[in-house]
């Protein structure tokens, strides 16, 4: 569905609350980061500092690294969330700096167990184990996590963008407005419409920026009693230039002397908006010109030839138009 009307808003109070967000954590980074170091000082020296209590010199670096890990790796996320909300969308944003707080804390849970006294070779067959387990149970949600990184670093298209994928998964072309760029799925806006397309079906399809037509979008003074909808139905019929939607026409003011309107409608080609602009002009001035309704334009579009063009077709009479046929 369209983004509401307040997203710019929410968009930007999403940026002042990151960058807010960002000073505290630089300021808590600058701290977190000399203690984690001197954890590690104090556990390489652990034999000069305590001798005889290394066993719990261990466990304390242990306990002391995870809980520094993790304070660590959430400032980290947070230290680089403006960065992000400068080429992203505010939702994918918040999605890369989870991925920044999640392998921060990995590195930290990695670091401890090795201290605890893991060694490598279980590690390596732990995360060995768990990779292949992973992988299989997830295949498709990995395969879109990593699309969707290479779609955010090499940018083929960018939020507000129309773009056309053409692929054989696709069924053919997929079209519309990129409304977000998320780690999983590409949000596509087709007028009322929202397509979710996954990042691995974006990234193995071939992509097309196409050029946004410009609309028609103007104010047309209408006489009074003229009704809006026999307006809209007038346009939907006299309107031949393909559009990405029925042309909208919206009540702007009325008053005694006058009914203001407001009239929108938007090309498939780019070339036709000229086209488009004439026909509703000219629409618009069969109704301002002359005193015409709905059941005008259908009776003229249904009228019998004879009635249309053909000489005499006035009045009765034998068909030369020079009066009633003799009795």
């Amino acid at each position: 569905m369209p983004r509401p009307s307040s997203y710019p808003g929410r968009a930007a109070k999403a940026r002042a609350d990151a960058w807010r967000a960002a000073r505290r954590a630089r300021r808590e980074v600058l701290v977190l980061g000399p203690l984690l170091v001197a954890v590690l000082v104090v556990y390489e020296r652990r034999h000069q500092i305590a001798p005889g209590f290394e066993r719990y010199v261990r466990y304390g670096t242990v306990l002391a690294l995870l809980l520094l890990g993790w304070g660590l790796a959430r400032d980290l996320g947070r230290a680089v969330g403006p960065q992000l909300l400068r080429r992203l969308d505010p939702s994918t944003a918040g999605s890369v700096g989870f991925l920044i707080r999640l392998v921060a804390l990995l590195v930290a849970i990695v670091v401890a167990l090795r201290i605890a006294g893991v060694h490598q070779s279980d590690l390596a067959v732990g995360g060995v184990f768990t990779a292949v387990v992973v992988g299989l149970a997830a295949q498709q949600t990995l395969g879109n996590l990593f699309a969707g990184m290479v779609l955010l670093s090499a940018r083929p298209f960018r939020v507000g963008e129309r773009v056309r994928f053409q692929a054989g998964n696709l069924a053919g072309t997929t079209e519309g407005i990129v409304e977000s760029l998320g780690l999983m799925y590409i949000t596509l806006s087709q007028g009322g419409d929202v397509v979710y397309l996954p990042n691995s079906a974006a990234l193995s399809a071939a992509v097309q920026p196409l050029r946004e037509p410009a609309g028609v979008d103007f104010t047309a003074r209408l006489r009074p009693g003229v009704r809006t909808a026999d307006v809209q139905r007038l346009l939907e019929l006299l309107v031949d230039v393909p559009t990405r939607h029925a042309p909208v026409i919206r009540l702007e003011s009325v008053d005694d002397e006058e009914v203001v309107v407001r009239i929108q409608a938007t090309p498939v080609d780019a070339d036709d908006g000229w086209r488009l602009a004439d026909q509703v002009l000219a629409a618009i001035d069969r109704v301002v010109g002359e005193d015409i309704t709905l059941e005008h334009v259908i009776g003229e579009r249904t009228a019998p030839a004879d009635r249309l063009g053909r000489p005499g077709a006035d009045g009765p009479g034998d068909g030369d138009g020079d009066g009633p046929p003799p009795g």
